[in-house]
């Protein structure tokens, strides 16, 4: 069991990895709070991680949740409105980086993950007996921890608002750490139905976003055709610092598929996450 907080958020981190697999093996897409509570199951949090802070949230919790943002980073998992996933990076990732020390190196330094690493398409044969989503495991404590049906449907819906709150709460805590450029534009296929000039040069100022500074987030609402458009976050007028799908230093595109009308980009530097609505 690791001693200090350092090693056991990183053991949790690769619980968090671990249980997405399992999840995934099983056909489900868990809430954050099942994920997170299934890691905190397997490395309890110590005197100093459950001190609860403004707000009703453990330290460590709100620890967690930040630190998950690494995976997101890594294009190893994906957190969505319905749940969070784990990619095929991500089961890749567990296969070349199986322990706690590898993973975190690997988060750390950037390693890539070797070519030769095929994406496992089961869960390996040595985990199989003892399976459990991490689903499962946060609805079992959640039983143990109230008398009846009533009372754990009414725990998971707290536990739900608690890592609602822990999620804006680091949210805010990573907006006040990043120092944002001087511009953001979203330079793609689609810059003449912005008015631009021509097509993937992000130094016009038509493809340019507006930050949100309260939020630390960069948006732009265009009005598009239907179809489906191609893209890359540029950041300060240049191609020298770029980022595509996953967030990913001069990554592949991103990719738009629209039914046509208006679309919302967001775009936060913190994560390097690209979202639409």
């Amino acid at each position: 069991m690791p001693k200090n907080a350092s090693d056991k958020l990183e053991a949790r981190l690769k619980a968090v990895l671990d249980g997405l697999a399992e999840a995934r093996w099983a056909g489900e897409t868990p809430n954050a709070g099942a994920v997170l509570a299934a890691a905190v199951e397997l490395v309890p949090f110590d005197e100093h991680e459950a001190f609860l802070l403004s707000g009703g949230i453990p330290r460590g919790h709100k620890n967690l949740t930040t630190a998950t943002a690494k995976l997101a980073k890594a294009g190893w998992m994906v957190k969505g409105r319905s749940g969070w996933s784990i990619t095929d990076e991500g089961l890749r990732a567990l296969v070349a980086f199986p322990t706690v020390e590898s993973l975190t190196q690997a988060l750390a330094e950037g390693t890539p993950i070797p070519e030769s690493v095929a994406v496992p398409a089961e869960a390996p044969a040595s985990r199989k007996p003892a399976r459990k989503t991490a689903k499962a495991t946060a609805m079992r404590a959640a039983a143990k921890a109230a008398p009846s049906a009533v009372d754990a449907e009414a725990a998971e819906v707290v536990a739900q608002a608690a890592e609602d709150a822990a999620e804006e709460a680091a949210e805010e805590a990573i907006v006040a750490d990043v120092a944002q450029p001087h511009a953001v534009a979203i330079a793609g296929d689609f810059g003449a139905h912005l008015g631009a000039e021509a097509d993937w040069e992000p130094d016009l100022d038509a493809v340019q976003m507006e930050l949100d500074a309260s939020a630390g987030r960069w948006r732009r609402t265009v009005e598009l055709p239907a179809g489906t458009y191609a893209f890359k976050i540029a950041i300060d007028r240049s191609w020298d610092e770029n980022y595509g799908a996953f967030g990913f230093p001069g990554g592949a595109n991103h990719e738009l598929k629209h039914g046509g009308g208006t679309v919302t980009i967001e775009y936060d530097h913190a994560t390097k996450d690209v979202a639409f609505s």
